[in-house]
């Protein structure tokens, strides 16, 4: 643990705007005029749009779905509100927030594959207009606080210019909780905590879920609740690494598990992270015209303390575990509230159901995935969404045991890929481990006993599943419905005619934090981008050429190093 765990709450408050409110007791009340909520005129037409996402948050992580882990206001604001229960994300980071911020699946983005990575020149592409700047064209004051991991190598890519008036926060996927550090591999490390487009070297040392809340917080205090207002905040918990305030862990002390321990009590630090932000939005007169989204951004990753029991599988995968989302909406706007919503949904649908409540029109044009689910959301009515492309991602190594044959002369099976149509899920090429992981609570996990629900040597390339009948993927039946087998095989064809291409650059050295003040930021120019595209150009044109031996072997041992992985937890 780090030395700063300790760090005293007297401490914290004396930080003047970032003071934490932990000391009220009850910062969720039951109504609007509670937690000490000031008068408020009479409300705008648009909604105060508040947008919460969690990193890596198990589907099993939550108290309303059956957890050890205490969220208590998590668990009052779903019921109040609506749960999203066929509510799907993508299986790890920067899929998610690009499908959030632009409403449109990664083949038509070119991130389908993997994540951005530090030291790769890519972003979040330049053409695409975010869900931000939507909203920027329709009055609404934009702020972010939070993980970008949408790319930075260019000025052009940061969060201030692409949609967002403000951003606290850090650009890469991970960092320390308290110092902001974040290491891309041995010796390459910086630090990564920025305030608009300059790095905050003065706000290390504060807790990061604390400190988001705390400048969520003074967002409000300084905003008219006369104008509308979009705040996006992307907690960096309870992404790894694995820190927690003391006072947290103190509560799970009788766990036996350590890494369940310490997931644990992030959990719940940042439930408390939640309420503060609600009492805020009730202190300054936003509530009641306000819009509260809470969703995960892709499944627990079981390896660091995470469950997505009873689903199979976990963070990374296109099994239920890593795809399927925790999600809810919670508004004094709702026409229907306090149920449980089975509205098929995605992480795409985000772009034109807040764009539409904003007053904002999307088009055609905007070429979007998305849908507007507010209606099913609000009133219960059926989704418009009735199919979900998962992916897919032509890079990811292919699976041995899949053909162009297998997939009947229709797809190559040995791709990843996996789509929902109505009912049924179709996974082809590798999904990622397909285990199902109970709750890591013994302090002996994972043990012998874990064996008895492994699927370590499965030889096949497709899998089918009735999801509405068996949600937990353990019945396959692409045996015994080939018909549906093609069917969907021939709608990933048709989905992948319309994918760009992939866009995975190789790492530059120039992004070294050593060459950038020692943070991680934008290093490159338009003369190094054009230089870097047309390397990129000349390296596809040579890949078709000829593969490379030291490419085989870099593929062989990422593979054998995943597979070593996965026996030895």
């Amino acid at each position: 643990m780090h030395a700063l765990t300790g760090f005293s709450l007297v401490s914290l408050l004396s930080f003047g705007y970032l003071s934490w409110d932990w000391a009220k007791p009850s910062l969720v009340a039951d109504g609007p005029g509670e937690a000490g909520e000031q008068p408020t005129a009479a409300p705008p037409q648009r909604p105060h749009i508040i947008f919460i996402l969690t990193d890596d948050q198990g589907y099993h992580d939550v108290g309303y779905h059956g957890s050890d882990i205490e969220t208590p206001t998590l668990d009052r604001l779903a019921a109040k509100g609506v749960k999203l229960e066929n509510y799907y994300i993508q299986p790890i980071c920067t899929p998610s927030r690009s499908q959030l911020l632009t409403g449109r699946y990664q083949i038509h983005t070119g991130l389908q594959h993997s994540i951005i990575r530090p030291r790769q020149p890519n972003c979040l592409p330049l053409d695409q207009v975010t869900l931000p700047q939507k909203l920027q064209e329709a009055g609404y004051s934009t702020h972010m606080v939070g993980k970008w991991h949408l790319g930075f190598y260019r000025k052009e890519c940061l969060p201030t210019r692409r949609g967002f008036d403000t951003f606290l926060g850090s650009l890469t996927g991970n960092v320390d909780y308290y110092t902001y550090d974040n290491c891309d591999g041995p010796g390459v490390c910086g630090f990564d905590l920025h305030e608009g487009e300059n790095v905050a070297w003065g706000l290390s040392g504060q807790y990061s879920t604390m400190l988001y809340a705390q400048r969520a917080s003074h967002i409000l205090a300084n905003h008219s609740p006369q104008r509308p207002l979009f705040l996006y905040v992307a907690f960096q918990a309870v992404h790894t690494p694995l820190q927690s305030p003391r006072e947290y862990l103190y509560r799970y002390r009788t766990m036996g598990n350590v890494a369940r321990r310490k997931y644990a009590a992030m959990v719940t630090c940042m439930d408390e992270a939640v309420r503060n932000i609600t009492w805020a939005l009730k202190r300054y007169g936003f509530y009641n015209n306000s819009v509260i989204i809470f969703s995960s951004d892709n499944g627990g990753q079981t390896f660091s303390g995470g469950s997505n029991w009873p689903l199979r599988g976990r963070k990374g995968t296109y099994w239920e575990g890593g795809v399927r989302g925790l999600g809810f909406v919670h508004s004094p706007l709702l026409k229907r509230k306090r149920r449980t919503s089975w509205a098929l949904m995605h992480i795409t649908d985000w772009y034109p159901t807040l764009v539409g409540l904003a007053g904002g029109t999307t088009s055609a044009a905007d070429r979007l995935d998305g849908y507007d689910v507010w209606p099913a959301i609000s009133e219960g009515r059926a989704s418009p969404r009735t199919e979900i492309l998962h992916n897919i991602d032509p890079l990811y190594n292919h699976a041995q045991h899949g053909s162009l044959e297998g997939g009947f002369g229709i797809w190559n099976t040995a791709v990843q890929a996996a789509i929902r149509v109505g009912e049924w899920k179709l996974l082809t090429g590798d999904p990622g481990y397909g285990d199902w992981i109970p709750p890591q609570t013994l302090a002996t996990f994972p043990g012998s006993w874990w064996n008895l629900e492994r699927m370590a040597s499965v030889r096949q390339a497709v899998w089918l599943f009735n999801i509405s009948a068996d949600p937990y993927e353990r019945e396959d039946l692409a045996g015994q419905r080939p018909d549906v087998v093609r069917t969907l095989l021939a709608r990933l064809a048709e989905y992948n005619r319309t994918a760009i291409p992939v866009r995975y650059p190789a790492e530059n050295p120039r992004a070294h934090p050593d060459f950038n003040g020692g943070a991680w930021g934008p290093w490159a120019s338009d003369e190094e981008e054009e230089e870097e595209e047309e390397r990129a150009r000349s390296f596809s044109r040579g890949r078709r050429k000829k593969k490379c031996k030291i490419c085989k072997l870099r593929s062989f041992f990422r593979k054998l190093n995943t597979r070593l992985m996965s026996q030895r937890i």
